[in-house]
């Protein structure tokens, strides 16, 4: 497949309209430092709307209408001028007619040219929780330990009770163990921005509960354990099992509509599941025993606004009557298959990122003037595009020729597999993610990981993007000449080739006043050695600034399981209090 088929195919992912903005399957070939043309046959698409219920796209790069007055708007002048600009490090500015049409910097690849408005955004990745992990890890000091740990794609579990031992993972299992204090028990997951959701668990009790009954419930639009809606599941001594929809108000509960009776004579051990799909303020909630079919009908279907966005999570309960405890609740699934955040990130802007095959010397030629030239209006893939197709929902484009003809190398990215105790290994580079091994400049050869298919972790996503791409050199592993991208985050802060825009002055994250869309942002952000001036941990790049005016950056990161522009686990943001925006310590310009 040729470069200029790929970019079309790219073009029309990336200009795509928000229904289905990161899908289709595509072949592409890795791409090549040419000056791409304008595409006046561009589709023209609805400008960006707010999530729109729950088959939405999980991420869109979205362009408004592109008719002849844009382009007729392109016409440069037959001389372009470029002027040095004041500042370090050095920058040209090339306009037309008094208009910025390219900015470069002196000692750098990338180029930032204004081009038709873009909007980015990103919302919630489905998964499923199958709790293959065995917690809490007794290994740890007593402090240290999590006793569910960490969802695969939708952030850690908080669990709360009275005893943090109740709760834990053996491999295929969450258990939850109701104790003779009745107090109930609550496991929900440290995202409280969730507004739609389709959500559903699958679990049961080990025993059928004498003197009263017990409960399961599946919870959402949880404030806090005082305040949430459930859809739950009540176990009685008899066998039977009923479902209520009830909301719980300052410990105030409402039954939203009548209870219904599923079955009678159920033995211990029957896993059953439970369905919530909320959208706006209609809820419906059904469940069934696991081993059958799914109902084809909801058995509730209420409307009720009295929360909004809220956490989603699990309830076990055994009512005071309950003589045979302990009775131990087993969760063997926890699954969100969509959800959408209350406000999804969105950074809306003008700013393309092209590579040039050279770093720029200075000199403003006649060859650099036709390649700034064939960029103008250019709606071809850029560093952002390419950045923003390994996003929650984007789907896979297979290579068509090169080196990794045949394998995938876009689609959303998770960012490492999991350990026994379901942590992230780090250590997922680009040619793993594609399942393929691959020879570096100086020789080395690395193979695949099998373990790592499909996955990149921050510094292999930067890699990704800048280096298979876009064509910058890469390295094997540590590199100090300044021409190869290095494999890890510490040396890329000192190695990457390129320009350094900013630096920590050891006390203070740097300003970097001369920030733009497409820089290395590089922190110092894990514990350990982390204080040291000269360490970095994690890399991402900078997309631009979001509605709130927040300096908003893409990179890879294992609470989220892969790239992500959102704030779920820590704000992606370099303004503010929260860690990136505290641990910002270099900008570099590739």
């Amino acid at each position: 497949m040729t470069n200029t088929s790929r970019r079309s195919v790219l073009a029309a992912l990336a200009a795509s309209a928000a229904t289905v903005p990161l899908g289709g399957t595509a072949s592409a070939s890795p791409a090549r430092a040419t000056a791409p043309t304008a595409s006046p046959t561009t589709p023209s698409v609805a400008p960006l709307a707010a999530p729109a219920g729950l088959t939405a796209a999980r991420s869109s790069v979205t362009l408004p209408p592109l008719g002849p007055s844009y382009f007729s708007g392109l016409t440069l002048e037959s001389r372009l001028t470029a002027t040095v600009l004041p500042g370090t490090p050095a920058r040209t500015e090339v306009t037309s007619g008094g208009r910025r049409v390219a900015l470069l910097t002196h000692g750098a690849r990338t180029v930032l040219l204004p081009g038709p408005q873009r909007t980015f955004t990103e919302n919630k990745k489905p998964f499923v929780d199958d709790f293959t992990r065995t917690l809490p890890d007794t290994s740890l000091p007593a402090d240290d330990r999590t006793y569910w740990g960490t969802s695969p794609g939708g952030g850690s579990w908080s669990t709360l009770g009275p005893v943090d031992t109740d709760y834990s993972v053996v491999p295929g299992t969450g258990a939850i163990a109701l104790t003779t204090d009745y107090a109930s028990r609550h496991a929900s997951l440290r995202d409280g921005e969730i507004t739609d959701v389709d959500v559903r668990s699958v679990a049961r009790f080990d025993k059928v509960p004498t003197g009263d009954a017990c409960s399961y419930a599946l919870s959402f639009g949880y404030q806090d354990t005082h305040n949430s809606y459930r859809a739950r599941l009540s176990f009685t001594t008899s066998g039977e099992v009923q479902l209520r929809l009830e909301k719980e108000a300052d410990d105030t509960v409402t039954q939203l509509a009548p209870a219904v009776a599923l079955a009678t004579g159920v033995p211990a051990g029957t896993d059953w599941t439970i369905r919530v799909r909320r959208e706006g303020t209609r809820i419906r909630a059904k469940a069934w025993r696991s081993a059958g079919a799914e109902p084809s009908g909801w058995a509730f279907d209420v409307t009720d606004a009295t929360f909004g966005k809220g956490r989603v999570g699990l309830r076990a309960l055994a009512n005071r009557g309950c003589t045979n405890l302990p009775v131990t609740l087993l969760v063997s699934r926890f699954q969100v298959d969509a959800a959408n955040w209350a406000a999804p990130p969105v950074v809306t802007h003008s700013d393309w990122v092209r590579v040039l095959p050279e770093p720029f010397d200075g000199a403003w030629t006649p060859e650099l003037e036709k390649v700034v030239r064939g960029w103008a209006g250019s709606t071809a893939p850029d560093v952002l595009a390419h950045a923003a197709m390994f996003l929650a929902g984007a789907s896979p484009v297979v290579a068509g020729s090169g080196p990794a003809e045949g394998r995938q190398v876009m689609g959303e990215a998770g960012y490492g597999y999991l350990d026994p105790q379901g942590y992230r290994y780090e250590g997922a580079d680009f040619h793993e993610y594609m399942n393929s091994g691959w020879t570096f400049p100086d020789g080395t050869h690395t193979g695949p990981s099998s373990k790592q298919v499909g996955n990149l972790d921050c510094s292999g996503y930067t890699r990704m993007v800048y280096g298979y791409h876009m064509g910058v050199p890469l390295a094997a592993g540590e590199d100090t000449s300044g021409t190869r991208l290095p494999r890890k985050s510490r040396d890329m802060a000192d190695h990457s080739p390129g320009v350094r825009i900013a630096r920590t002055d050891g006390t203070n994250p740097p300003a970097a006043e001369q920030l733009q869309p497409g820089d290395l942002v590089l922190f110092n952000a894990d514990s350990g050695d982390d204080k040291e001036v000269a360490t970095t941990d994690h890399v991402g790049i900078y997309l631009g600034a979001d509605t709130a005016g927040g300096r908003r950056f893409l990179s890879s990161r294992k609470t989220v399981n892969g790239p992500t522009m959102s704030d779920l686990g820590g704000s992606s943001t370099l303004d503010g209090t929260g860690t990136y925006a505290r641990t910002l310590h270099t900008v570099h310009r590739i």
